[in-house]
C-alpha cells in the first residue's frame, strides 16, 4: 500500500506529510481492528471481542507501507515471524527497530504513525480501551500513570509472551475462552502500568483467599451449565470483590486461575463422559460447550497428549 497523496509539493518529508494529514482528518478516532484491516487490505486470522472491554486479534499481513489513523482504543502488538528491521514515523519522530519475538509495540490511543515494514508479518494484537486500564488501576490500588509510552519495537519478553499465548489458547469454547481473554486483558493491563507508563507502580498488597462460602459459590457457578454466566465479571459480583481481586484470591485457594479451573474441571468431565461408550464423541463435545468435535479433540489433545478417540480406545 501506498502514503494518500497530500497537497504538500514532492520534496515534502514523510514527517511533514503526516502532520499536514493530522490536521485534514476529522476529530474522530476508529475502531481498531476496522482501521488496521483498511492499512492491512486483510482480514484477521482470528478476532476475538470481549462486552467488557477489549479485543484481541491475529494478523497475517504483507509487507506495509502506510500510516495507521488514530484509533479509539490502545494497541498493544507482540511479533511472531521471521526477524527484520521496520521503521515508524509519528509527526517528526522517526524510531527504527528490529521485529523479533520478545519485543512489543504499543501504539497509544489518538496516535497516528507512518509504518514502513518490509517484508510479511505474524503479529497479535490487543486493543486496550482506556477505561479497562483505569478500571485496573484503581482495582489494584496503583498509584501510577496510565498514559502509556509509545513504544517500537521494545524489549519486553513477559508482554510479548502473555500476548502471543493468546494466538495458542482459544479452543472454541465459550465459556473457556471468554475467561481467558478477561483473564489476559486484566493481566496485561497490569503489565502494562508496571512497564509501560515511565514510572514504577506503588501497589497496596492484599493477601488471603476467598471465604470458604464465597469460594463454594464460584465453584457452583464455574460448575453450572454452559449458559450460565461464568464471565470474571459475574463471578467477582458474587464474591464482593474486584475482577483482579477475585483472581488474585481465587488462586490462593484453589492454585488455579478461574481459567485453568475450568479447564481441569472441563477435562475431568470429559473423561467420565468418554468412558461411556453409549455417548458419541460429537456428544459429548456438545454437552461440553465446545463449538464443534474438532475444536474438543484439539483441546482434549492439547490437555491429555492424545485425541479422544485414541483415549477411549486405550481404555476402553
Amino acid at each position: 500500500m501506498s502514503l494518500p497523496s497530500a497537497s504538500e509539493p514532492a520534496e515534502s518529508s514523510p514527517a511533514e506529510t503526516i502532520d499536514a494529514q493530522r490536521h485534514e482528518m476529522p476529530d474522530v478516532n476508529r475502531n481498531p481492528a476496522n482501521e488496521m484491516s483498511r492499512v492491512l487490505g486483510t482480514e484477521p486470522v482470528h478476532l476475538a471481542a470481549d462486552p467488557s472491554g477489549g479485543a484481541i486479534a491475529h494478523w497475517h499481513h504483507d509487507a506495509l507501507h502506510d500510516v495507521v489513523e488514530p484509533m479509539t482504543d490502545h494497541v498493544i502488538m507482540a511479533y511472531n515471524g521471521a526477524i527484520q528491521r521496520m521503521e515508524r514515523r509519528s509527526g517528526r519522530s522517526i524510531e527504527s527497530g528490529t521485529f523479533r519475538r520478545g519485543v512489543v509495540i504499543i501504539i497509544p490511543a489518538g496516535s497516528s504513525s507512518r509504518w514502513d515494514i518490509p517484508k510479511p508479518v505474524d503479529v497479535v494484537q490487543l486493543y486496550l480501551p482506556h477505561a479497562t486500564l483505569t478500571r485496573i488501576a484503581d482495582e489494584t490500588d496503583t498509584f501510577t500513570p496510565t498514559d502509556l509510552l509509545e513504544r517500537t519495537a521494545h524489549p519486553d519478553h513477559i508482554t510479548s509472551r502473555l500476548l502471543l499465548s493468546a494466538a495458542d489458547v482459544l479452543e472454541g469454547n465459550t465459556a473457556l475462552d471468554t475467561l481467558f481473554r478477561q483473564q489476559l486483558t486484566d493481566l496485561l493491563a497490569t503489565r502494562l502500568l508496571a512497564a509501560h507508563t515511565g514510572r514504577a507502580p506503588s501497589y497496596r498488597p492484599a493477601v488471603g483467599g476467598l471465604a470458604p462460602s464465597v469460594l463454594r459459590r464460584a465453584v457452583e457457578r464455574l460448575r453450572s451449565d454452559a449458559d450460565a454466566d461464568v464471565s470474571l465479571a459475574a463471578l467477582a459480583a458474587d464474591s464482593g470483590l474486584s475482577r483482579f481481586h477475585f483472581c488474585r484470591a481465587f488462586k490462593e485457594s484453589t492454585g488455579l486461575s478461574p481459567h485453568n479451573w475450568l479447564r481441569q474441571y472441563r477435562l475431568e468431565q470429559a473423561i467420565n463422559m468418554l468412558r461411556d461408550p453409549q455417548q458419541s464423541i460429537a456428544l459429548v463435545a456438545a454437552s461440553l460447550g465446545y463449538a464443534s468435535q474438532t475444536a474438543f479433540a484439539a483441546a482434549f489433545r492439547k490437555l491429555t497428549g492424545e485425541t479422544p478417540t485414541d483415549w477411549r480406545r486405550r481404555h476402553g
